[in-house]
């Protein structure tokens, strides 16, 4: 986490990144999540993007990154869910039977900004843990 340079700026900005599958579906698992991790480097390498964590659960994916205040946050949504999505279609032709429509993430997305001094190892911990079962098990009613 330190101070990126570019041609006339300094920066640090880090967002914390998540977007949810389409129909919420269970998709993102084994394969397809190796895939997922090598496009977003692909595309880290072509855009300049430092992906500093991919995390995901079954139906939707934690994205740590920094990049240059040339993107807005919503372009790094766009970027990075039209050529995931793309690509995810070409690699694995059977998602289309489970997707109709062409469209492997739904329209939403959350993004925020993380603090390096406050939350960051919080939420680096959180996007570090998706998809793997918690050590604690809270006890049901019912």
């Amino acid at each position: 986490m330190e101070v990126q340079k570019g041609y006339h700026c300094a920066y640090q900005i880090h967002y914390h990144i998540v977007f949810p599958v389409k129909y919420r579906k269970a998709l993102l698992r084994g394969e397809i999540v190796k895939s997922l991790k090598e496009i977003a480097e692909g595309i880290a390498e072509r855009y300049g993007i430092e992906i500093e964590r991919l995390g995901s659960d079954e139906d939707h994916v934690h994205l740590l990154c920094g990049a240059h205040p040339k993107y807005a946050p919503g372009q790094l949504v766009r970027l990075f869910k039209s050529i995931t999505g793309r690509e995810l279609f070409k690699r694995h032709g059977w998602l289309k039977r489970e997707l109709w429509g062409g469209e492997f993430w739904t329209d939403g997305y959350y993004v925020a900004t993380v603090g390096e001094r406050g939350d960051w190892k919080a939420v680096e911990k959180y996007v570090r843990m998706q998809g793997k079962e918690p050590k604690e098990v809270q006890l049901k009613l019912w």
